[in-house]
């Protein structure tokens, strides 16, 4: 079976109401609007969030906080995921991207001290925490700050 070949199971769908078709498809003159008023003219009714004049629900909630617009995430990787790299491996960025441990390095690289290292390996990354650096230098390898 393709996707070309899919059908909607017998009676569960129905044509649309063709609306404004004439008096005799039932919905014709008024296409199912009624008579008169703000919603049965074109570009009718109210905006998003319009509760007939009264505070609105968005204005009424206590807002709190910002959003910094400067701040930056660095991918993050603990040494405990690097045990996958064969003893005396140099651990940059772009590697642990081809790996797949991190999605994207637009703002720099952290590694974290979560998990066991077991493998010597020089790491370079632009932060470290104090214990990631004590876990490298603990295994035998070198953390370079770049």
């Amino acid at each position: 079976m393709k996707l070309h070949e899919l059908k909607a199971a017998e009676g569960s769908s129905r044509a649309p109401k063709r609306k404004g078709r004439g008096t005799a498809t039932g919905q014709g003159k008024t296409a199912g609007r009624g008579m008169n008023g703000q919603n049965s003219r074109s570009g009718g009714g109210v905006r998003l969030g319009f509760e007939g004049g009264q505070m609105p629900l968005y204005r009424r909630i206590p807002k709190r906080g910002f959003t910094n617009i400067w701040r930056v995430e660095p991918a993050i990787v603990n040494v405990g995921d690097l045990n996958i790299f064969e003893d005396g491996a140099e651990v940059t960025a772009e590697i642990l991207k081809e790996k797949g441990l991190i999605k994207k390095i637009d703002s720099g690289l952290k590694v974290l001290a979560g998990g066991n290292l077991e493998k010597n390996l020089t790491v370079k990354a632009n932060k470290f925490s104090k214990s990631a650096v004590a876990a490298i230098e603990k295994a035998g390898g070198k953390a370079e700050v770049i």
